[in-house]
């Protein structure tokens, strides 16, 4: 004779977490996200909100941008990049604004054209800036030394910048506008840049 005995499966019992190991899990875990993200945001990316009107047209108040952190560690930043900086004479405080004039250059406004002496170009050179659109009236000289840039903000007539408060030497420069994330509809990779 043969029997059938019906079988129920057996079920492998988890084991109950208790309260300490998944606070331990937890702070594992934080501390992951730690391990990954404090290193990329300080020495590969930041992100930086824009606050203020300076850069108008290019960027508008609470333009959300990312910052590329590790260029000007492995290259000097370039005429017409659009940087992040510490304020010179607040370090807590970040300003946006564009490259206009690279170490060891003279800079002479006059009115809104901008004439740029160099090495290279002893005579100098008129800058071209289709990415002002507000002009302003100004009659500046400026020396630059061997570690300071000068920067303008695009909106010319609405920006303190080094017309102002002077060059901004390299160590306080932060990187590079890299990504506009919002508003949505103006979504960029390298915003601001401009090629002559």
């Amino acid at each position: 004779m043969c029997y059938t005995v019906k079988m129920e499966p057996i079920k492998p019992t988890e084991p109950v977490k208790t309260k300490k190991q998944s606070f331990w899990e937890l702070v594992r875990f934080a501390v992951m996200a730690l391990i990954i993200v404090v290193p990329i945001r300080v020495f590969i990316a930041e992100p930086f909100i824009v606050s203020g009107s300076s850069m108008v047209p290019t960027f508008e108040d609470a333009n959300y941008l990312i910052v590329d952190k590790i260029s000007y560690k492995l290259n000097n930043p370039k005429r017409d990049d659009v940087v992040i900086f510490r304020y010179p004479y607040n370090q807590t405080k970040f300003f946006i604004k564009r490259i206009i004039g690279l170490p060891n250059e003279t800079i002479e406004i006059k009115g809104s054209v901008v004439t740029v002496t160099n090495e290279e170009r002893k005579n100098g050179f008129e800058l071209y800036e289709p990415y002002v659109k507000n002009l302003s009236n100004d009659d500046k000289h400026f020396e630059l030394k061997s570690d300071e840039y000068f920067v303008m903000g695009d909106n010319r007539s609405g920006s303190s910048d080094s017309r102002i408060w002077g060059a901004v030497k390299k160590e306080f420069i932060i990187g590079r506008a890299f990504l506009r994330l919002l508003p949505i509809n103006k979504i960029s990779v390298l915003p601001g840049n401009y090629k002559q």
